[in-house]
């Protein structure tokens, strides 16, 4: 099954962090994860963060599922931007390890295309 514009019409922000090894990946996926639960999961229109680390140990993504871009906006009008900052600043001062944001401009996404599975 093909379909363009994809029948997930949500809307992502996707977190990109480059680490120093799979130690630092743990840490990193816990901290957002509690970043999560504490600051963004109760708005509405959350849908859910995955968190993905790559096999290699040197990258973590966080990709964060909204309904839509008014829900995401909304969030981001709202929240209090300035405590969650400071506690993902807090959590990375944490780390044992070293984290760095790989992002460039605003991480927000919305998919275009998608192709799922099929039989021949």
């Amino acid at each position: 099954m093909s379909t363009d514009a994809g029948s997930d019409h949500g809307f992502y922000s996707i977190i990109d962090y480059t680490v120093d090894g799979p130690a630092t990946q743990d840490e990193v996926v816990s901290a957002f994860a509690d970043i999560q639960e504490r600051w963004v999961s109760f708005y509405p229109g959350y849908r859910s963060a995955r968190f993905h680390v790559s096999t290699d140990g040197t990258r973590v993504y966080n990709i964060v599922a909204w309904a839509s871009e008014a829900d995401y906006r909304n969030f981001v009008e709202t929240s209090d931007t300035e405590g969650r900052m400071a506690a993902i600043g807090a959590a990375l001062e944490g780390l044992t390890g070293k984290a760095e944001a790989r992002m460039s401009g605003v991480p927000t996404y919305t998919v275009v295309r998608e192709i799922g599975p099929r039989t021949r």
